[in-house]
């Protein structure tokens, strides 16, 4: 049975942002790994057109932003979307049904599976789908934005905290 899990960096006061902070180059290798042992990952829509930047090569890409394109574009992605009207390679259109498709899922596959986007991840929260939360702490503080909780705070049980890199801490819980 697969597991489901939630991860993104954020700020210190809870929001998500990619073009605010940027992981280190440790932690962008954290990444480039992950990405690789993943089964798949389920995007929104919005998460999956900001993602969609790594179906293309860049000729000025270095080889670990390289390593991690070809990572993403091996793994299975399930897109979902009521106004999207078709998905790019290796991607999946979930319209209608997202418990089922999310409970078939684990249940068929063996791994992780990535949840992508605060929106989608809060409603497969209420699902009671998730089984796993990673915050990843960077130091700094934004003041506004999208936060990593687009509702509230399901009730968490911490069961790990890592150190990243320098600067960069890992929370792992799991729903209480």
């Amino acid at each position: 049975m697969a597991k489901l899990f939630f991860g993104m960096n954020q700020s210190l006061d809870g929001y998500v942002d990619h073009l605010e902070f940027r992981p280190s180059p440790v932690l962008f290798r954290h990444f480039i790994e992950q990405a690789r042992d993943l089964t798949g990952s389920v995007y929104g829509r919005r998460l999956y057109e900001v993602m969609r930047y790594w179906d293309e090569d860049d000729p000025e890409w270095n080889a670990e932003l390289r390593e991690f394109a070809a990572a993403w574009r091996r793994q299975p992605k399930w897109v979902v979307s009521r106004s999207l009207k078709s998905v790019g390679p290796n991607a999946t259109l979930v319209e209608d049904d997202l418990e089922a498709v999310i409970r078939g899922l684990k249940a068929r596959l063996a791994g992780e599976i990535e949840v992508g986007g605060p929106d989608l991840a809060r409603s497969l929260a209420d699902l009671g789908l998730i089984d796993e939360y990673r915050l990843y702490l960077h130091p700094v503080v934004l003041g506004r934005g999208t936060p990593f909780f687009a509702g509230p705070r399901p009730p968490l049980r911490l069961v790990a905290s890592d150190l990243m890199d320098e600067d960069t801490i890992r929370l792992t819980y799991v729903p209480a």
